[in-house]
């Protein structure tokens, strides 16, 4: 049986836990072959390797600072030599910190900055020039809910890089376009990972669900987005921004 994503190669990064590794093993599912990426090597990351493995796709974990270049040039010349393509980019990898602007200092906005969107400047730079080779390719870039309304409380720098994210994404569609590149976002809602869930407890997280009409996400219906843009459904969809928020937020 022909799978929707059978010869794609996908890149996901901060694919080892939480909304990364759900949006991984839906393209694996797909037909997919994968390449996982984190920052630090760590067990979680061998797991999601072997569940992919397991699948029959070729699978590859690569331990890279996606906000360093060096790092991401190496990540892709390994991608280059193993597979020698790329039809699918995810940015996903980020990270945030519980402060207002009051309480985060320069080097606290830096980090976030450069995690959350410098990444996908450095990613999207490197696939593109892979993708061009092919005349194809499909960028999908992970925002958030609170880029299009803001954070509710502090994280000022999270909710700057994921509102950022949206206008890269609409720039870079119309600068891909002529090359076959579709380039859309997803901005996800409240979403039960692993930190989530360790964060919040089950009280609030109770609370949560209740004030969202569909209650609280799970990652795979994050990685289900993603495949739909990356497939054939997603091939007249470029400069879009998918609401996966359950009612959280309508516009």
């Amino acid at each position: 049986m022909t799978l929707p994503l059978d010869g794609k190669v996908a890149l996901v990064t901060g694919s080892a836990r939480g909304i990364g590794k759900g949006i991984a093993l839906v393209l694996a599912e797909q037909g997919a072959d994968i390449i996982l990426n984190d920052k630090y090597p760590n067990l979680e990351g061998d797991v999601v390797q072997a569940q992919i493995a397991e699948m029959g796709r070729q699978v590859m974990l690569i331990q890279a600072d996606v906000s360093v270049e060096a790092d991401v040039k190496r990540m892709f010349g390994s991608i280059r030599a193993d597979f020698g393509r790329l039809d699918i980019l995810v940015n996903n990898a980020g990270t945030s910190r519980a402060q207002t602007i009051v309480e985060a200092s320069l080097d606290d906005w830096n980090q976030v900055i450069n995690t959350n969107l410098t990444s996908c400047f450095l990613c999207a730079k490197a696939a593109i020039d892979l993708m061009q080779l092919q005349r194809s390719g499909r960028i999908v870039n992970i925002s958030s809910v609170v880029g299009e309304q803001g954070a509710l409380f502090g994280h000022v720098h999270y909710a700057a890089t994921k509102s950022g994210m949206l206008g890269f994404t609409k720039t870079l569609a119309r600068t891909v376009a002529p090359h076959g590149i579709t380039v859309n976002a997803i901005a996800p809602g409240i979403i039960e990972t692993e930190l989530f869930l360790k964060t919040h407890g089950p009280d609030r997280v109770e609370k949560l669900s209740a004030s969202v009409p569909l209650g609280i996400g799970k990652p795979r219906q994050i990685g289900l987005a993603v495949a739909f843009l990356c497939g054939e459904g997603g091939s007249y969809i470029t400069g879009a921004t998918l609401d996966i928020n359950g009612g959280m937020y309508m516009r």
